[in-house]
């Protein structure tokens, strides 16, 4: 691979992990070397000494930072009121631990509020975050149920003003149950999202309720959504995914085909095993892996990034399909290619993954649950080049062998100095 010369000194060097790097096609047993906050090298062999700093990762897994297209981040949101949804994560405190360097919130703030976001949110937290932008004006909320918040050309215009950190267009819990009328037409929230997308030419994310025959599945999925669209909680309880025989559904076929992006979206009652389960054993796994995380549901069946991702090894998606679809597949359906990437030259989001081998149990959202023999945990978390996580101290000495500033006793607050192990 590409590297820099070898007398280049490296501020940092993961040594010895097994890589899983599905962007640049590399997996096996390498070396990571890290310098100004990007990587800079991965090959079979970097000599230790040209590094400041050496962490043995040997035994564990190296992929790029994981990247959670499906949660809530807003945690300052402006003005919350009566009927706002305020359920969102600080994302720094419970996406780092697990490996995530980038999550994506959907659809939390509309066009009103996403500067705000911006500025009061995404600009102070160490992990990346990104955002959909809610077709409702208000945002996630009471709003979405009220037709005269949808508001395509705002919410493109916040799109395209905010690019760098907006992906796409969010539509989200659109009518669920009430009768249709002249102020809920079926598809509304769903046309005007598609209108916003293509007035900012960026993808949509749908989260749906079908209601045959005025709003049913296959009509979203093959009429309605265009290619690079995403739709999200693919396995939950309200979609007819697979027939009696537990055969995937021909319109799933053709809607994947034909560019349609099924990503999973666990959430507190969005993943079922009768449809993960089914699916995946007919050759159809979710594009994407996601969480769905907030405050509502993080003590629930979803728990994190690693836990989903497990669920889907148990289901039988091999090792480096679960990566693929946690890092580099989930950067491409938001076009951001430059993440979920260990390439030479990208920042340096790394995570460090633990494959434990042991009898596990996993519950979906139905209340029902796997047995298997494997689940995946994160033990370091790299973000810009820097350590944010390190679940098993690796990268720290003994105490018995720190130097003397440790020793000291002092009543004055003085900064904590890191020692490297």
């Amino acid at each position: 691979m590409e590297s820099l010369a070898e007398d280049v000194r490296l501020d940092l060097l993961l040594k010895a992990g097994r890589v899983i790097d599905p962007a640049n096609d590399v997996e096996g047993i390498r070396d990571v070397g890290i310098r100004d906050g990007r990587i800079a090298e991965v090959s079979e062999d970097i000599a230790g000494e040209r590094a400041m700093h050496v962490i043995d990762v040997s035994g564990l897994l190296v992929t790029p930072g994981l990247v959670d297209i499906h949660v809530h981040a807003y945690d300052n949101r402006l003005d919350p009121g009566p009927g706002k949804f305020t359920a969102s994560l600080d994302a720094d405190a419970h996406f780092l631990n697990d490996g995530v360097t980038t999550c994506v919130d959907t659809g939390t703030a509309g066009c009103e509020e996403i500067s705000h976001f911006k500025q009061t949110v995404m600009e102070t937290k160490i992990c990346r975050i990104l955002a959909f932008v809610n077709i409702s004006a208000p945002g996630m909320g009471n709003s979405e149920q009220d037709i005269r918040t949808f508001d395509a050309a705002g919410a493109a215009a916040a799109a395209l003003d905010h690019r760098d950190v907006v992906v796409g267009i969010k539509t989200a819990h659109y009518w669920p149950r009430g009768p249709f009328d002249a102020d809920h037409p079926p598809w509304a929230s769903v046309d005007g999202a598609v209108a916003a997308g293509d007035l900012c030419g960026m993808p949509v994310m749908v989260d749906f309720w079908p209601r045959p025959p005025e709003r049913s599945y296959p009509e979203l999925i093959l009429r309605k959504l265009r290619p690079g669209d995403i739709h999200t909680h693919v396995f939950a309880r309200q979609f007819p995914v697979v027939d009696a025989d537990g055969r995937v559904r021909d319109y799933m076929i053709e809607a994947r085909e034909r560019g349609v992006w099924f990503d999973l979206g666990h959430g507190a009652a969005s993943f079922w095993y009768r449809n993960g389960v089914r699916a995946i054993a007919d050759g159809f796994p979710p594009d994407s892996i996601s969480t769905d995380l907030h405050t509502g549901n993080i003590r629930g069946s979803v728990v994190s990034m690693t836990d989903t991702m497990s669920k889907c090894l148990l289901m039988g998606m091999p090792l480096r399909e679960v990566v693929y679809r946690s890092t580099a597949a989930p950067a491409r359906a938001i076009r951001r290619p430059d993440l979920g990437t260990l390439g030479v030259g990208a920042e340096a989001d790394v995570a460090v993954l633990a494959h434990l081998r042991g009898a596990f149990s996993f519950r979906d959202c139905g209340w029902g649950r796997m047995d298997g023999s494997e689940r995946l945990a994160c033990k370091l978390t790299i973000r810009k080049g820097e350590v944010v996580w390190d679940g098993d101290a690796r990268t720290v000495a003994a105490w018995q062998d720190l130097p003397d500033d440790y020793w000291e006793t002092t009543l004055t607050p003085v900064p904590i100095r890191r020692h490297w192990r």
